[in-house]
């Protein structure tokens, strides 16, 4: 493992309006190790329908890099506005995270719900299936439970429809910060 392997984490880079996929592009073809969720979904036009892939997250691409030595390059390629983070420190995205977001891509309508006896708002925890250990906050109920896992890091939420028998609340106390 050479010395910029141990120091890398990934973070969040905030591109250009309808750049993610040239930017990821980019990235690869300069070695940075980038991830970019994107989920299939079907698009309708005028005179056709057909099934594209889209950004989970519009306007960001995840780099896996060490700060120090590769931020720049980063920087230095078109489409890239700016690290997501508070002021001027960009956020460290866990491995995790980052996982979580590969499995809801990966698995988009792998659980469906019913109804949830849940209240919105209550914290949770998925138990069992392809989101264990996912947490995350109920915010619908009623024919299908959605549950919203918030990323702090990047500010950004996904919604997931899930079995609600697969769900147990926790309480504030239980939460555990991210692991960096």
């Amino acid at each position: 493992m050479t010395e910029n392997e141990r120091n890398a984490y990934w973070y969040a880079v905030y591109v250009r309006s309808r750049y993610e996929k040239k930017v990821n592009r980019v990235f690869i073809e300069n070695s940075i190790e980038s991830f970019l969720p994107l989920l299939e979904t079907w698009r309708q036009w005028s005179d056709r329908k057909k099934k594209v892939s889209e950004p989970l997250f519009r306007g960001y691409v995840f780099v896996r890099i060490d700060m120090k030595s590769e931020h720049v390059k980063v920087l230095d390629t078109d489409g890239v506005v700016k690290f997501i983070g508070i002021g001027r420190t960009p956020s460290v995205i866990s491995d995790r995270d980052i996982d979580w977001i590969r499995k809801l891509v990966r698995e988009p309508d792998a659980v469906k719900g019913a109804v949830n006896m849940l209240p919105p708002g209550q914290k949770v925890k998925v138990t069992a299936g392809p989101f264990k250990d996912l947490e995350g906050v109920v915010v619908k109920t009623g024919r299908e439970s959605r549950l919203v896992v918030y990323f702090d890091r990047i500010m950004q939420g996904i919604e997931v429809s899930i079995f609600p028998e697969l769900l147990v609340p926790l309480h504030t106390a239980e939460l555990k910060p991210a692991e960096n």
